[in-house]
């Protein structure tokens, strides 16, 4: 028998494909997009269709599209798609007028060379969380991400206290919304930790993730509420899974990092 892979980026939920309103061929022209991976110059309408779900017929009219409106480029040599110069527009538009950044930068850039980490500033964005805002302070221990790159959601600590910072009827909410993204298999991995994080935020005030993402790395992540439910974010702290214990983690890096969050704050005035 054979079995069937569940997409590793869905382009919409069940209750989106019921709701008369949304559009679904807009998701799923998005959906491609999401495809791509750091490191990854070029994709095929096979690659992108195992990843989406998404039929090669659909796909192939979706990378037409695309390239046709400069959100792909079509590499001939290889007959696959890059991410065109548009998608570029987009990103430096948003992040231009985020002016949270401009007041985090200098505050996480502090930190981060105070505790010898890499500290990040996030936000949900589909299935995953995107980096907005990255200070390396540990020259050996420079965590390969940087702006713009996304990082899982389920297994990150920054996903994990995004989610943590939502009121419990919210956060309920987003777990069954996030199920979808998950084999029947692995969720119940995923569920144990969010379930662990939640504990840990009503008991601290940030969560971890213990090598859950990358087994080389521990870190700890607040939320951080700029007043927009639809736009919560969270900052982290990461570090050497060899160089740091759970007791420092919430005696230490912790409580720094949640008095960052509260300076930024300050600082735009909420």
């Amino acid at each position: 028998m054979t079995r069937t892979i569940a997409p590793s980026v869905l382009p919409e939920t069940p209750e989106q494909r019921d709701d008369p309103e949304f559009i679904t061929s807009v998701a799923r022209a998005f959906a491609v997009l999401r495809c791509y991976r750091r490191g990854e110059r070029a994709l095929g309408n096979k690659d992108l269709s195992y990843r989406t779900g998404l039929p090669r017929s659909t796909v192939a009219r979706l990378t037409h599209t695309l390239t046709s409106l400069g959100y792909l480029e079509y590499l001939p040599d290889s007959e696959k798609y890059g991410l065109g110069i548009g998608v570029v527009g987009f990103g430096q538009t948003y992040l231009g007028a985020l002016d949270l950044r401009e007041v985090a930068r200098p505050l996480l850039r502090d930190l981060a060379h105070e505790v010898q980490a890499t500290v990040a500033m996030a936000a949900r964005s589909g299935d995953d969380m995107m980096l907005l805002e990255v200070a390396h302070g540990n020259p050996t221990f420079a965590l390969g991400v940087s702006v713009g790159e996304r990082v899982p959601r389920g297994t990150s600590a920054l996903g994990r206290a995004c989610a943590a910072g939502l009121s419990v009827q919210a956060r309920e909410k987003r777990l069954d919304e996030f199920r979808q993204a998950f084999r029947p298999r692995d969720w119940p991995d995923v569920l144990r930790g969010f379930r662990e994080a939640f504990a840990d935020f009503e008991t601290y005030g940030f969560c971890f993730s213990l090598g859950d993402w990358n087994k080389e790395v521990w870190g700890v992540s607040v939320p951080l509420d700029c007043g927009e439910p639809h736009r919560m974010m969270a900052l982290s702290c990461s570090m050497p899974a060899r160089s740091v214990t759970r007791e420092q983690l919430i005696m230490q890096i912790g409580p720094r990092l949640k008095l960052t969050r509260d300076r930024i704050l300050q600082g735009m005035g909420v």
